[in-house]
């Protein structure tokens, strides 16, 4: 899991040389970084590093900021939840006035304070509370203008639901697990048969598979103290 945040398998060699190099901090890379993370929106890909290059090279360069390229790069963090992706990326917003060059007013402002709820959201799990915000009047403007573009973004989220209810649940209702991941009827049971998890046809529910985080196993610890370490111990207990 760590090395894939490291480094995605979908990471090419000219964007790891990049990440990983000098060169990050060279303004006239930003280019092929902002290419990069389009063609992340495009593929259902992530790579958290790289994008964090960009947010970097903003700081060092404010004329090259873009406030589209931010807003998607924390479209993308959101679905890493509960990983700090999203706060790593806040963390290197400066908070300036907009630039001069831009033709149309700044969106980031009035954008951020709504993608922040849907983060604290889903980092709550709170995941029926994000569906309806998220489809709420309010966040219109964030679903037509960017969230649209982002291929897959809601079964992304699906996702963070899913990694949840793994470590949580061992038996999960359908209505439940629906609210989760705002779907339900046939819907629901294509996404949970794709999953490979088995629906109880007696009752409805759903079984999760056994997994590390989910099974309840008493642990054994035996540490082992040998005579010369105790004897240390003894004699700095008399000298004290």
């Amino acid at each position: 899991m760590a090395s894939a945040w490291i480094k995605p398998s979908t990471r090419t060699t000219t964007i790891d040389d990049l990440v990983n190099g000098v060169d990050r901090y060279n303004p006239n890379n930003s280019g092929i970084l902002e290419d990069y993370l389009y063609h992340q929106i495009r593929s259902e890909e992530y790579d958290c590093l790289a994008n964090l290059a960009i947010l970097k090279l903003y700081q060092f360069n404010p004329d090259l900021y873009n406030p589209d390229i931010v807003i998607n790069i924390l479209i993308k963090a959101l679905a890493a939840s509960p990983q700090p992706d999203f706060n790593l990326c806040i963390s290197l917003l400066d908070e300036r006035t907009s630039p001069s060059q831009l033709d149309e007013p700044d969106p980031l402002p009035s954008t951020l304070p709504l993608l922040k709820q849907l983060q604290n959201l889903l980092y709550r799990c709170r995941f029926p509370a994000f569906w309806e915000t998220y489809l709420s009047d309010e966040f219109e403007s964030l679903r037509d203008n960017y969230t649209v573009e982002v291929a897959g973004f809601e079964n992304s989220i699906r996702q963070v639901a899913i990694r949840a209810v793994k470590a949580t649940f061992t038996r999960i209702s359908s209505e439940r697990l629906g609210s989760y991941l705002n779907l339900e009827g046939d819907a629901l049971v294509s996404y949970v048969q794709s999953l490979g998890w088995e629906i109880d046809s007696s009752t409805g529910n759903i079984v999760v598979p056994p997994n590390p985080d989910n099974q309840i196993e008493a642990t054994v610890v035996q540490e082992q103290i040998k005579l010369p370490q105790l004897t240390k111990v003894i004699s700095h207990a008399v000298k004290a």
